[in-house]
């Protein structure tokens, strides 16, 4: 894989009220690196009405998956498979109490592509908010298959 790569993080969430889900999708370009079996995926991300942003970092190995975020939005979230985490999402707007119970976090790695899946419940101030689940698509900038569509 090449340090230069383009991320398309997809999100998808399901509540109680609605049978559909709410889809997000990202695509950046960002920094890929491995170290010690774990791997790091390095992006910025802008927020829309604010000059601030947030530097994010992607750290994932087997069945885990950290997300830490700061700037404008700070947070560290931990996806361990068969856990629960709680952490603190402090945004612009005041902070929320998460909590994260990943029931699968998986990754295929290729030559030029790895594929992070990872499904949750998440909890806002101890009550189950919603059912979720996280796509990660890293590719090599330049190579086969990556469309913006």
């Amino acid at each position: 894989m090449t340090k230069e790569v383009l991320l398309s993080l997809r999100g998808l969430q399901f509540d109680m009220v609605s049978a559909d889900g709410d889809k997000i999708e990202t695509i950046v370009p960002a920094e890929y690196y491995k170290r010690n079996d774990s791997h790091y995926v390095v992006y910025d991300e802008a927020v829309e009405g604010f000059e601030e942003g947030t530097k994010n970092i992607l750290k994932f190995k087997n069945h885990s998956l950290d997300l830490m975020k700061k700037g404008l939005v700070n947070v560290h979230m931990i996806f361990e498979e068969n856990r629960k985490n709680m952490t603190n999402y402090s945004t612009p707007y005041g902070d929320i109490l998460i909590g994260i119970d990943a029931r699968s976090v998986n990754y295929k790695e290729e030559e030029n592509r790895i594929v992070v899946d990872v499904d949750y419940a998440l909890e806002v101030n101890y009550e189950h908010f919603a059912d979720c689940s996280i796509k990660v698509d890293i590719r090599a900038q330049g190579g086969e298959g990556f469309s913006l569509q």
